[in-house]
């Protein structure tokens, strides 16, 4: 019996070695596989891609006439010792005082083949005269077309060109920026330092970035950006424009590897603005707003922090539609408002006009408010602040409340802080500097006109509000206040 057994023990251990092996040559294939996907995903040579694209990449150089000066102010004050020195200076190198031009380059891309052509507005701002150099390759236009200006936007920084080709021209589309996710690579194409046409290689180093503007959505990339970059594309592996090269982060003017492209997805809305307008035309809500922050969310009892809290409603849209100062959108056209960046940015992409539903946190209650957008820009040019309510019998006491001593206001105080006639509310005359309210920013002359979103003209009215918040189990007040006719909200520690 037991060769019998032994015989039973080597078959289960060939079957066992059999598996092994088998296993081993199916990962064996599984590493050749995902050795092979890689090799997809980040080809050897960038070199198809950037022949594919660059036809329709330029250069773009402008000039700009800047007139004589008639003496050397700027440099040396006038009446000088140095003047005469300075003036006998550029007499004998030719300045003589006449016109001069000057020089700028930059880049840009081809959207159609038509000429239309997209670039950074400061590349080509006040500039009097536009020149196109396209990449050299057969089948290109002349060395050298000239530009017009279909349209600019500042907020942007996006300029739309054309030129008029013989032959249809190369060119480029744009892609979905909001699929890139951070390491992906890309590649940056221009005219750096006006070396002529260059590559670069790098990938996306983080996404949503906001430089400075309300329209700001910045892909951060470490792909090499320099001075002659602006206006260039920043392409994926696709060979789609999915930013376009604006802005860099250096502490010397060269490239550090942090360079910033304005979103795709931003861009193509501007362009086809510029295209059809000449234009933009974005949306306009007509409010004041700021962020929600943790104790604000707790002293209007919302669950959480979020949206974009109305501070001010002017005439306007909003207005006409019943939004109010102490609101807090929290979808606005079927979207999440996450904060008021978001919302800036949703709003100003949204067509003028069109009725859109904006749902709102009011009372603790959930509202829903139809308002029908106006234009922007038709509306920057005339702020209107709305201040309301009777004025109040002045009181000649001052009371302190939270590390702040208020007084009602006076005629005098109106004229003293430069207020408007009707203008109502309570002024802070002092604040503890070892308060909280101290480390949020209030000072001596701010006025407020809101606290737990009522309006106070007394100190009664004050002390009746903190009662009111203390008995409701808040922790805290939210107070409406305005400077220099800017309101904003602050919500301060009620304390034991």
């Amino acid at each position: 019996m037991q060769p019998k057994a032994r015989s039973i023990s080597v078959a289960r251990d060939n079957r066992i070695t059999n598996a092994r092996l088998m296993a081993l040559a199916l990962l064996t294939v599984l590493f050749v596989l995902v050795q092979t996907l890689m090799a997809v995903a980040r080809p050897e040579s960038l070199a198809p891609l950037a022949e594919k694209v660059s036809p329709a990449v330029v250069n773009i150089t402008t000039s700009t006439l800047i007139e004589g000066r008639s003496g050397p102010q700027g440099i040396v004050p006038e009446g000088s010792p140095f003047e005469d020195f300075f003036r006998d200076f550029q007499d004998r190198n030719g300045d003589n005082n006449r016109p001069r031009r000057s020089s700028a380059l930059g880049s840009g891309f081809v959207i159609s083949e038509d000429g239309y052509i997209v670039t950074n507005n400061h590349v080509i701002a006040e500039a009097d005269e536009i020149l196109i150099e396209f990449f050299p390759g057969d089948g290109q236009p002349a060395k050298e077309l000239p530009a017009k200006v279909i349209g600019t936007d500042e907020k942007t920084d996006i300029a739309l060109l054309k030129v008029e080709a013989s032959n249809p021209l190369k060119f480029v589309k744009f892609g979905n920026s909001d699929t890139m996710r951070v390491g992906d690579w890309v590649i940056a194409m221009g005219n750096p330092l006006g070396q002529g046409f260059s590559v670069s290689a790098g990938i996306v180093s983080a996404r949503n970035r906001a430089l400075s503007g309300s329209y700001d959505d910045y892909i951060q990339t470490d792909a090499a950006i320099n001075r002659g970059n602006s206006g260039g594309p920043l392409f994926n592996m696709e060979g789609e424009v999915i930013g376009v090269n604006t802005a860099i982060l250096s502490p010397n003017g060269g490239s550090i590897g942090i360079g910033f492209s304005m979103a795709s997805n931003v861009v193509t809305k501007v362009v086809d603005q510029l295209r059809q307008y000449g234009e933009t035309r974005r949306g306009w809500l007509g409010v004041r707003i700021q962020d929600v922050t943790d104790d604000m969310a707790e002293a209007m009892g919302l669950a959480k922090a979020g949206g974009a809290l109305i501070s001010d409603v002017p005439d306007g849209p909003a207005k006409e539609a019943g939004l109010k100062a102490g609101d807090v959108i929290v979808s606005f056209d079927g979207a999440e408002v996450s904060d008021t960046r978001d919302l800036v940015r949703r709003v100003g992409e949204t067509e003028v006009g069109k009725s859109v539903r904006v749902v709102v946190q009011r009372d603790g209650s959930t509202q829903t408010v139809l308002v029908t957008l106006g234009r922007r820009e038709d509306a920057e040019r005339s702020e209107n602040a709305q201040t309301g309510g009777e004025e109040a019998k002045p009181e000649a006491s001052e009371q302190v409340f939270l590390g702040l001593t208020v007084s009602t206001l006076t005629d005098e105080m109106r004229a003293e802080l430069g207020l408007a006639e009707d203008a109502t509310g309570l002024v802070i005359t002092n604040v503890d500097e070892t308060a909280e309210a101290f480390e949020k920013g209030l000072r001596a002359g701010d006025l407020i006109t809101e606290a737990g979103q009522q309006k106070v003209t007394t100190l009664s009215d004050l002390e009746a509000r903190i009662d009111e918040a203390r008995e409701a189990g808040r922790k805290s007040l939210l107070l409406l206040v305005r400077r220099g006719g800017e309101p904003r909200f602050v919500a301060l520690g009620l304390g034991n």
